[in-house]
């Protein structure tokens, strides 16, 4: 009797990613678009990309328009704000209202604190 050669297998070599760079090239493609959409959905999220989606007269019945608020505003300080939002420097102060526009008066505010000052601050009795 003869023996049959022993014809033993190769182990299998574990397939890495040079033997198949097309799904290498799928993985990172896959992964450029979840950062992109990731990207774009917190972008969204956090109202970065508001300015591009801009409602043409959402109220036509609003009181004013506040051009200087629009997304295509102008520089400020270059153009005068509408009528409407003017105050008028000739109107009578109401006598309810003369007391609050009354300059603040009282001592000059210091850098170094009054004499004494700091003691009433750190006494037993605070």
């Amino acid at each position: 009797m003869t023996r049959a050669p022993n014809k033993r297998k190769r182990p299998r070599k574990p397939a890495t990613a040079a033997d198949r760079p097309g799904r290498t090239r799928m993985a990172v493609a896959a992964g450029a678009v979840g950062a992109i959409a990731a990207g774009m959905t917190a972008a969204l999220k956090l109202g970065w990309l508001d300015r591009f989606f801009t409602v043409m007269d959402a109220d036509p019945g609003a009181e004013h328009a506040a051009p200087d608020l629009a997304p295509a505003a102008a520089t400020p300080g270059t153009a005068r704000a509408p009528e409407a939002f003017r105050p008028d420097p000739t109107a009578p102060v109401p006598d309810s209202e003369r007391e609050a526009l009354r300059p603040a008066t009282g001592p000059a505010p210091t850098m170094s604190p009054e004499r004494g000052e700091m003691a009433n601050q750190t006494g037993a009795a605070n």
